[in-house]
């Protein structure tokens, strides 16, 4: 036999198929029965049958990795296939361009716009006049008592001394 034509079993990867296919069934018979128990959903029906299909993939992968590595004009006529191609220009919508870190600090002149000018300078002043202005603590939680809603020194709450 010549070596092209020489097929090479690797009994590792027939067991991870076997395995892997058979792993699948047993999900598909597991989620069967959840579907067919009082707590059964049709997700649990949609999954078991999703399984085999997963065991089937799981074959059909193998079987073609089989034939690509046993024939090697099959792979070239794939790659053929799957040659890249350039995309014609005008089909695809221009890409958003992300900014660069020097685009970030630039910054542009404030005195270019009359409006935002004048606003910075409003700004500037009401700054200024924080600044200038006496800060007070609040007296948060003292008692504030007025004169005129204390009673008199002696006087009773009718109003007769």
């Amino acid at each position: 036999m010549s070596s092209s034509t020489r097929r090479t079993h690797r009994p590792a990867l027939i067991a991870f198929v076997a395995i892997a296919a058979l792993a699948c069934l047993a999900l598909a018979w597991w989620q069967w029965d959840r579907y067919e128990s009082a707590s059964g959903t049709g997700q649990n029906l949609g999954y078991a049958l999703q399984w085999p299909a997963f065991a089937v993939a799981v074959i059909y992968a193998y079987r073609r990795f089989v034939v690509l590595e046993s024939n090697p004009d099959e792979a070239r006529k794939i790659a053929d296939r799957q040659a890249a191609t350039a995309i014609p220009d005008g089909i695809l919508p221009d890409r958003p361009s992300t900014p660069s870190a020097s685009s970030l600090t630039f910054r542009p002149d404030a005195d270019a716009d009359d409006d935002l000018a004048e606003y910075n300078r409003f700004l500037a002043d009401l700054d200024a006049q924080d600044h200038q202005a006496p800060r007070v603590a609040p007296n948060i939680g003292a008692r504030t008592t007025n004169a005129s809603t204390q009673p008199a020194a002696g006087a009773s709450e009718e109003g007769t001394p």
